[in-house]
């Protein structure tokens, strides 16, 4: 608690000799110190991102306590009770066992995760065909392709249900809207396949549609999912926020973080009603290089930011922020992933040397 004042104190007196008490947090006035969140290391190379965000928060003096629950069964719908409204997730274990639904999709439907939000964009000093990208893509997350209903009609013939209702589409298209809106974003994207499933993305499209209404200032357009993925890789730099169901929202991110460094440099957040889980934007279990300390932390580390100012604690956000970029910018140290030889300890030792 004492570091805590004296680096709210230090970041006041810095803010003051810059002329820049506009942007000093106000706490409220029940407002808690240090705040509460839950650590879900998951498998593979889930821990050893969960770890990177532990060991810089430690460095920083965060005033976040974490419960970290290393044998979390994302089978269970009990032991959601468990967890903290925040949640840092490092990578949930994958289900590959034939006619059983993904861990990780039941785990998400028990915490009534509706949005997923990739943020892709250009980090300093990453050699990529295409700089100054910054798009936002937001994934429709509870329904779509990815509701488990699947079956065997008869034996050789199986059947998958895409499931669309109005009422989920409407959701997200608000949440779209709104975060374009606060985040002062100018256009949204709603990506589709309405010109071949006419009636599940139509309706998606509907929704879309009678949202933007609502937002005049802000541009709107539709784009076709087998364009929209051409047009990532050619000119990215079109799009702000992208909007779309879930499984064009899997691919259309991955494609995005393909163009800006790979999956271990985005940060994603997936929302619900209730919860909030912060991680790579792209997950992976990345079993072949799990325990051998390569792995990328970039992208779990500026997701923790987010979940900072998710927690009214913006000048730590901002604080780690610039040493990620700072030790990005001066290139001597980074993983194999992009471009380097450093281990993912030395690349984390290089940010904590780097806060200020």
């Amino acid at each position: 608690m004492k570091a805590f004042r004296q680096n709210t104190l230090k970041n006041l007196l810095q803010a003051q000799a810059k002329g820049q008490w506009s942007n000093i947090h106000i706490p409220r006035a029940n407002q808690k110190i240090p705040k509460e969140a839950s650590v879900l290391p998951g498998a593979g190379i889930g821990p050893e991102l969960t770890n990177s965000v532990l060991e810089v928060f430690k460095a920083a003096n965060v005033p976040v306590k974490f419960q970290e629950h290393k044998d979390f069964d994302f089978n269970n719908p009990e032991h959601i009770k468990e967890l903290n409204r925040v949640v840092l997730l490092g990578c949930p274990p994958r289900q590959n066992k034939i006619n059983k639904f993904a861990q990780h999709y039941k785990f998400y439907q028990n915490l009534g995760i509706f949005a997923k939000i990739v943020s892709a964009y250009s980090l300093p000093n990453i050699p990529m065909r295409h700089q100054g990208v910054d798009c936002v893509i937001i994934r429709e997350r509870s329904e779509g392709e990815y509701s488990g209903i699947e079956h065997e009609v008869y034996p050789g013939v199986v059947e998958s249900i895409k499931l669309t209702t109005s009422s989920a589409s409407r959701k997200i298209a608000e949440y779209a809207f709104n975060f374009a809106y606060l985040s002062g974003r100018k256009k949204v994207t709603a990506v589709h396949k309405a010109n071949i499933m006419k009636m599940v993305d139509g309706c998606f499209l509907t929704e879309c549609r009678a949202v933007a209404k609502q937002f005049p200032h802000i541009q709107y357009e539709e784009m076709i999912v087998d364009n929209c993925s051409m047009q990532l890789v050619k000119t990215p730099n079109q799009f702000d926020v992208m909007l779309m169901p879930n499984l064009y929202g899997t691919l259309c991110s991955n494609i995005a973080s393909g163009i800006t460094g790979g999956n271990g440099m985005q940060p994603g957040v997936q929302i619900g009603d209730n919860y909030s889980i912060f991680s790579q934007g792209n997950m992976h279990p990345a079993v072949d290089i799990a325990g051998k300390d390569i792995c990328n932390p970039t992208g779990i580390l500026l997701s923790s930011c987010q979940l900072l100012r998710h927690m009214d604690l913006p000048q730590f956000a901002d604080q780690i922020t610039e040493a990620i970029t700072t030790t990005l910018k001066e290139g001597k140290t980074r993983t194999q992933d992009i471009g380097g030889t450093s281990t993912r300890t030395q690349y984390v030792n290089e940010i904590i040397n780097n806060l200020k």
